[in-house]
């Protein structure tokens, strides 16, 4: 009787377990996208709102922003993001941290530059701060041309 217990406690474990990390999947999905509109809008506020003030933002040219500088060239349009689309994301959950990877293609208009193309792949990493997902780390680097 006791093995029969401990059993179904293992298996209703094993379930709670497995839900969460797809509601944590799905959750770190709408975080990424909301952070892909808010990096289009510029808006200060949303930007601020998904990110850690610890973040660390690479760039592929190797250049590596703070939290701050992050948000003021966005919402300055010194980094204008005309649009955005990504596609082939993955997020992966480890605990309380995600590792999300996605093709970023964009259409820039750096400080009222003319438009230019972006083409990047992209990783992520996502903590969870109480409910929250926010934005941790970010690298970028120049995407493989397809022979």
């Amino acid at each position: 009787m006791i093995k029969k217990v401990i059993l179904a406690v293992s298996f209703i474990v094993a379930v709670s377990i497995s839900a969460q990390k797809t509601n944590d999947k799905d959750a770190v999905a709408a975080a990424a996208e909301k952070l892909r509109l808010a990096m289009i809008s510029g808006e200060k506020s949303s930007l601020e709102s998904l990110i850690l003030p610890e973040l660390t933002y690479g760039h592929s040219g190797g250049h590596i922003d703070d939290s701050k500088e992050f948000v003021e060239k966005l919402a300055s349009k010194k980094s204008d993001f005309l649009t955005i689309d990504i596609t082939n994301q993955t997020v992966q959950i480890v605990g309380n941290t995600a590792i999300v990877r996605h093709h970023f293609y964009a259409t820039t208009a750096d400080a009222g530059k003319a438009p230019g193309d972006v083409t990047l792949d992209i990783l992520l990493v996502w903590a969870k701060v109480k409910n929250d997902w926010k934005l941790l780390a970010r690298q970028a680097v120049k995407a493989e041309k397809k022979k």
